[in-house]
């Protein structure tokens, strides 16, 4: 019979979880996911789920390193599996559009900082469901919207911290549902 377990587990393996995310071994979505999971876990069972299958050891080459992002006259998307070493990101979007979704992203920071300038452009934010964001900035002639689903935040993943500065722009911050990877790990780990 599968036995009962306590804050303190909970907390131990969404440390791991942390951890494991910040090495690149899963990406933010699957943290998400997983660490959703473990603080919803009721049984020693369904906690060992959640940490089920991290690799050993880091993936080398993987993910590429990105600390800024320029966008001048054209369109520029950053998605897929990509590494945020310190937690921090700039954009500069002049004349164009600028696409981030940090849901493959892969970092072990608290908190995730994204600055920038945007200019008769269009920046877009896409997080995974479940954590929590600010969104501050000037704006001028500019539209503003934060669309999070109405979901509880997740225990452990990051704050995400967006601060643009806009003239005569869009910036957009939304949710989605988790993408493929995610989906797959929620199917074979909780039938789900």
């Amino acid at each position: 019979m599968p036995a009962p377990i306590s804050d303190d587990d909970r907390e131990r393996v969404a440390e791991l979880l942390q951890q494991a995310c910040g090495d690149g071994r899963i990406t933010l979505e699957e943290f998400s996911v997983r660490v959703g999971a473990a603080w919803a876990a009721s049984t020693d069972v369904e906690l060992a789920r959640a940490s089920e299958g991290l690799a050993p050891a880091p993936v080398v080459g993987s993910a590429r390193t990105v600390d800024r992002v320029v966008t001048v006259l054209s369109e520029r998307r950053r998605r897929g599996r990509w590494r945020l070493p310190s937690g921090r990101l700039s954009t500069f979007t002049l004349l164009g559009a600028t696409t981030l979704d940090l849901r493959d992203v892969v970092t072990g920071e608290d908190v995730i900082e994204i600055t920038g300038t945007c200019v008769l452009g269009e920046i877009k934010v896409v997080v995974p469901e479940g954590v929590e964001v600010e969104l501050t900035g000037t704006s001028a002639l500019s539209s503003e919207e934060l669309r999070l689903a109405a979901v509880p935040r997740l225990p452990g993943t990051p704050i995400i911290r967006v601060r643009v500065h806009a003239w005569l722009s869009s910036v957009v911050v939304k949710s989605k549902p988790p993408g493929s990877g995610a989906r797959s790990w929620l199917a074979d780990n909780l039938g789900l």
